[in-house]
């Protein structure tokens, strides 16, 4: 079964490299923008946008202008890239899926551009990868690329590090069958609870880490005002600029941090159930709680599902999602018995129907297993 996997790698480009990958990344920016505006004036006028097959006949007219025949220095697919994400901004716009697109900025905390794979443009060979207009590059092969590379992302990032993501079409094989299903109670205090009896510990990345995020981040806010007082800009404050770096390293630490403990974790249950039901949670509602808004995006439930959902449909599993609505906190698991509401300090309980004691997480992650596969009987 073939899938499409991203293998994502660090590279280590020299100044002239590294100077082409920012005038390539200025390139797709300058286009993008170009032709959101002309877009929107289009648009305006007739009651009718652009189309990608236009703006892309008018992208080769704007490389023969005298002033923009730099566009011709930098890789072309890159550029053409550019328009398709213009366009499929505005397809996802008019569907109503998405906001208007918007014009994007060097402010930006990332910075990027896309590749596509064309006769043996993006190619590996041991620690160096081809990319077009770079040419060889060397980056850290942690893992085999497997498959055939379809696209490349190239990517910088506030720290400074460079990245690339090969997008390739993997020809991946499903795990043994192992006739378990599991339900999972997501919380905060322990991020996972399995119906099986085991809990996974909330890891707390960013609480770990926020003292030391909350130094560098009033370091860095010094800087700026020091800078304002000395009349400068920032791209020109080298001491900004060396804390604005100092303070996304230990962001990117964080990041990496969560996203490693999600896919060990991610996959593991994967491997071991073949049925996994969990909540489909409102998480952008739950944030409107401010007490617990910060803790909410620190333990990244979405991204959670997210991976499950795509791994179980690689790896032929399957993720049963229960109604949000269903008060899985309060109907015994044992005999049904639905107990009422009950605030969030009383995490054990004793049914008054049947008399068994029962610990409130595991309870909820049993009742969402039960019920996630009485739904699957149901289809």
């Amino acid at each position: 079964m073939f899938k499409y996997k991203t293998y994502r790698y660090r590279i280590y480009p020299n100044k002239k490299q590294q100077q082409s990958i920012n005038q390539t990344i200025g390139c797709a920016r300058f286009v993008f923008n170009h032709f959101l505006h002309q877009w929107t004036e289009t648009y305006q006028e007739t009651g009718k946008g652009l189309s990608y097959s236009t703006c892309s006949s008018l992208l080769t007219r704007l490389k023969k202008e005298t002033e923009t025949l730099w566009l011709k220095e930098v890789d072309s697919i890159a550029l053409q890239s550019s328009l398709e994400h213009l366009a499929d901004g505005f397809e996802r716009f008019f569907k109503k899926q998405t906001k208007y697109p918007r014009f994007k900025s060097k402010k930006n905390l990332v910075q990027s551009y896309t590749t596509k794979q064309t006769n043996g443009n993006i190619a590996i060979s041991g620690n160096q990868l081809k990319l077009p207009k770079i040419g060889w590059i060397r980056f850290a092969k942690s893992r085999e690329v497997a498959g055939r590379i379809v696209r490349a992302a190239i990517r910088k990032n506030p720290s400074g590090k460079c990245f690339v993501s090969l997008l390739c079409e993997v020809d991946i094989h499903p795990f043994h069958k192992t006739g378990s299903a599991v339900g999972i109670d997501l919380g905060i205090t322990d991020f996972a609870i399995l119906s099986t009896g085991k809990k996974r510990d909330n890891q707390r990345f960013t609480a770990q880490m926020d003292k030391k995020l909350k130094r560098e981040q009033r370091k860095l806010s010094r800087k700026y005002e020091q800078a304002k007082k000395d009349g400068k800009e920032l791209w020109e404050a080298k001491n900004y600029q060396k804390q604005k770096q100092k303070t996304a390293k230990l962001h990117e630490k964080v990041a990496n941090q969560r996203e490693d403990f999600l896919n060990k974790l991610s996959t593991e249950i994967i491997k071991n159930h073949d049925i996994i039901c969990i909540e489909d949670l409102n998480v952008q509602g739950m944030k409107r709680n401010h007490k617990l808004a910060k803790s909410i995006s620190d333990v990244s439930w979405s991204a959670f599902v997210q991976k499950l959902t795509y791994k179980a449909d690689w790896y032929g599993k399957k993720v049963i999602k229960v109604s949000r609505w269903f008060p899985s906190s309060q109907i015994c698991s044992a005999c049904g018995h639905r107990d009422g509401k009950k605030p969030l300090n009383i995490r054990a309980w004793v049914c008054p129907e049947c008399g068994i004691l029962h610990d409130r997480d595991i309870n909820a992650s049993i009742t969402i297993l039960q019920e996630g596969l009485r739904s699957l009987q149901l289809v």
